[in-house]
């Protein structure tokens, strides 16, 4: 079984800007990402972006105990990433951001609608 035990390696280092060796870490494995997961319609540039995104949306953290938290949670993300334990729309997800879809009201006829919209309802 395959192992890279990241988040332990980088638990042992002492170093002053953890989360920065982290990005380094991810962003130096972007390309073999979007290799592995065949990611073609997106560009390695809109994925550092993306990443970039996630760690400004924690840079308002200052306890350390979280810190050390998001950057042990980074690292395993990377090693599941790297070891193929994640999906490709899990990576999408991220990298795109929730996109909408449909819900579940959207799918329900009204009482205004067409004889249309139920036709096409009712045959499938």
């Amino acid at each position: 079984m395959a192992s890279l035990q990241l988040a332990l390696k980088a638990r042992s280092l002492t170093l002053q800007n953890k989360p920065a060796r982290l990005y380094r870490s991810i962003i130096r494995e972007v390309p073999r990402v979007m290799t592995i997961y065949d990611i073609v319609h997106v560009g390695e540039k809109e994925v550092k972006q993306a990443i970039r995104q996630h760690f400004y949306r924690n840079a308002h953290v200052k306890d350390e105990r979280i810190i050390d938290m998001l950057l042990e949670r980074g690292y395993m993300d990377l090693e599941d990433t790297l070891l193929q334990h994640k999906q490709k729309n899990h990576l999408m997800l991220l990298i795109e951001g929730y996109t909408g879809g449909t819900d579940f009201n959207s799918k329900r006829l009204t009482p205004d609608s067409s004889e249309a919209e139920q036709f096409a309802r009712w045959i499938g």
